[in-house]
């Protein structure tokens, strides 16, 4: 499909008015260490994001997985290594120290499997 190009006027050149997709999700935390890691490992990956105008999209939506995934983590975590509520209620130091424990662990796990891709043993 062709579409009509317009253009404006920048001194003595015409340049074309294009205008690129707007993403209105935030890239957040996990995007951004994503979009630093691949700008400098995986540059031709970065360049082709950038010029195709799919580089926020696809931010965006490693962010929204990158978080859900961490949560499912943590979910498992709680469970399996029995941090409940009652724990909570009864020996708070013990329970943020748990949760602090398990957190770090799901934010490593996603950093090495989503972020900077690597192959999780």
């Amino acid at each position: 499909m062709m579409q009509e190009l317009n253009y404006i006027r920048c001194g003595d050149y015409y340049i074309p008015d294009i205008h690129l997709p707007e993403e209105k999700r935030p890239i957040g935390r996990w995007g951004r260490m994503h979009k630093d890691y691949i700008k400098e490992h995986h540059p031709i990956r970065f360049n082709d994001l950038c010029l195709s105008g799919e580089l926020s999209t696809y931010l965006a939506d490693l962010n929204e997985q990158a978080q859900s995934r961490l949560d499912r983590i943590i979910k498992q975590m709680k469970t399996a290594e029995g941090v409940t509520e009652s724990m909570k209620q009864n020996d708070q130091m013990a329970w943020v120290g748990a949760m602090n424990n398990i957190r770090n662990r799901a934010e490593e796990i996603v950093l090495r499997e989503m972020i900077f891709m690597e192959d999780v043993l």
